[in-house]
């Protein structure tokens, strides 16, 4: 099975082609560039460098979120368009569990987290045999001193990966928690992960079409944050005018 994957969830981007679990071509690039500047022509190229064309691929990965609003629209959209120009079914990939994948080899408790601003982290724990992860938690948007009150129950060692991990790391490591650093070019998400991910969605029958793909941001964002503070202090002033 010839999976394409897209990840364009935080600052780096990338693109993969697999088949099955074997690694054929990947782009990446984390050059600050924009990700609508980038992530369809590196596809493009890497495509026609393996002389393989969309016709060839069975099935269309992308990091779906939680991420960056914008980073995931702009992969939303890409692997949207490719798959309904040829009407290839989808894969509509958790990006902390693509990021749990590209660490499976490393083994033991997985925490990937990224940076979510507002003192908060998008996060998920699992745990991985060496072979196959295990989901521990459900992706969410957390608060640091949350997470870190989950962690001190912990007696193994958590292994931090993600746009994040540097930032939870120094916090936690100096208050003596049991966690530690991939090295660094396993620290951030790539599509080989996506594409892995999407992998084992295939194999259970958890595919969707391209018209049902969708990001998962898995909160609000922060215009609709402004315009719900805004709206309840009106609520508030109504209120009190009474």
């Amino acid at each position: 099975m010839k999976i394409l994957a897209l990840e364009s969830s935080a600052v780096a981007c990338s693109a993969c082609v697999t088949e099955d679990e074997f690694l054929i071509a990947q782009s990446y690039e984390n050059s600050g560039l924009t990700h609508s500047v980038t992530l369809l022509p590196m596809t493009e190229e890497m495509l026609k460098n393996c002389g393989l064309t969309l016709k060839d691929i069975d099935v269309i990965a992308v990091a779906a979120g939680p991420g960056s609003f914008t980073g995931l629209r702009i992969g939303v959209s890409a692997a949207k368009g490719l798959g309904w120009a040829l009407d290839k079914p989808c894969a509509k990939v958790s990006t902390l569990e693509a990021m749990a994948w590209g660490l499976v080899s490393v083994g033991g408790e997985l925490c990937p987290v990224m940076d979510a601003r507002r003192s908060q982290v998008y996060n998920a724990r699992f745990h991985s045999d060496g072979i196959d992860i295990t989901r521990l938690t459900p992706d969410r948007a957390i608060g640091l001193e949350e997470l870190e009150e989950e962690l001190k129950k912990e007696e193994k060692e958590q292994i931090l990966v993600g746009d994040g991990a540097l930032m939870c790391y120094n916090r936690f490591a100096a208050i003596g928690l049991k966690v530690r650093l991939p090295a660094p070019n396993l620290r951030f998400q790539t599509a080989w992960g996506v594409a892995r991910c999407g992998l084992e969605m295939a194999r259970q029958g958890n595919l969707v079409t391209a018209a049902q793909l969708v990001p998962e941001y898995h909160r609000l964002s922060q215009a609709e944050r402004e315009r719900l503070e805004r709206q309840q202090e009106q609520n508030k002033k109504v209120t009190e005018g009474e």
